[in-house]
């Protein structure tokens, strides 16, 4: 039997949806201990997945494509994570279920291959690295030529973007924040995409300025101020500015608030809701909690949780 425990990663922001250079996309991201994905697999005559969620179809769409041929798997969910709330639970399920193939039938293909394969890093190629290595990742995006077109990761088939940084993420305590409700997702995200790009080459230049000067160097430092500082200054512009601006007014409440009472920066992942603050210590962070669980509580409902960095990727073991 195989077991394979999947990082889930929040993605601060898209940083070219201009592609005036010829290039789009590229990210920034953080891969995260928990929530995760965990599933069990074994060879078997048919092709199942057992445990009711909303991953099962992309495991067993994922599986369809690695799969030998008249060989067939049995997969059974034993952790979930949630879907359309900013995770990468879409990338994360789709490559533990390729990941699973190419382990119990020794296929050796590296995660990149079984990303393309599954179709996924299309987009943004954070969560592809994150299942990979884990870490803090900044990624180059794709050639527009290729691509031909600013749109999600679930409408492309381009393979995974090139991954330019990876880091260790510093021994920081992440604040996330699960607002009831959930972020675009399907035609809803393509159409975003459709009516807000190309945006202007000036919000590009400086996310890049802010990323390349400011927010890797301050990851190699841990310096967590300027850190912070990085992910406050991404919410006001690019696409994540776009982003942002479309969610419900609790998520941008909440956003406020961990800025306001001891986060270093918040931000939100992806699409939204969720979430995040990054503070330095354990008590900071149960405070911080506490008062954004309030927060959701006396609003639309939702979560809180503490969890820190992954910087080893996804777990695969033998049993």
């Amino acid at each position: 039997m195989i077991i394979i425990k999947s990082p889930s990663r929040l993605h601060l922001t898209l940083i070219d949806m201009n592609a005036q250079l010829g290039r789009v996309d590229g990210g920034a991201g953080i891969s995260l201990a928990s929530p995760h994905v965990v599933i069990s697999a074994e060879e078997s005559d048919t092709i199942e997945v057992i445990g009711d969620s909303f991953l099962a179809e992309r495991m067993i769409n994922a599986v369809k494509q690695v799969l030998p041929e008249e060989e067939g798997i049995s997969l059974k969910i034993e952790e979930d994570m949630l879907a359309h709330v900013g995770f990468g639970s879409g990338t994360q399920a789709a490559l533990s279920a390729a990941a699973a193939v190419n382990e119990l039938y020794g296929l050796g293909k590296s995660v990149r291959e079984l990303a393309i394969a599954v179709g996924r890093g299309g987009t943004s190629g954070i969560g592809v690295a994150s299942f990979e290595m884990g870490g803090f990742i900044v990624d180059g995006g794709h050639r527009f030529s290729d691509k031909g077109s600013f749109s999600p990761s679930s409408a492309s088939r381009a393979d995974p973007a090139p991954v330019l940084f990876r880091h260790d993420f510093p021994d920081w305590n992440i604040v996330l924040a699960l607002p009831e409700t959930t972020g675009a997702h399907d035609a809803k995200e393509v159409n975003i995409f459709q009516k807000e790009c190309p945006l202007p080459v000036g919000e590009v230049q400086e996310l890049s300025h802010v990323i390349l000067m400011k927010m890797m160097p301050a990851i190699m430092e841990q310096d967590i101020e300027a850190f912070g500082y990085c992910i406050n200054h991404i919410q006001n512009i690019g696409f994540k500015q776009r982003e942002v601006s479309l969610q419900h007014q609790v998520v941008r409440d909440v956003m406020a608030l961990m800025q306001d009472n001891g986060a270093y920066g918040a931000g939100m992942s992806s699409f939204g809701p969720a979430v995040y603050g990054i503070v330095k210590n354990p008590e900071d962070a149960a405070y911080l909690q506490e008062d954004v669980q309030e927060l959701l509580d006396r609003t639309i409902g939702g979560k809180v949780l503490v969890t820190k960095a992954n910087n080893t990727g996804a777990e695969i073991r033998r049993v």
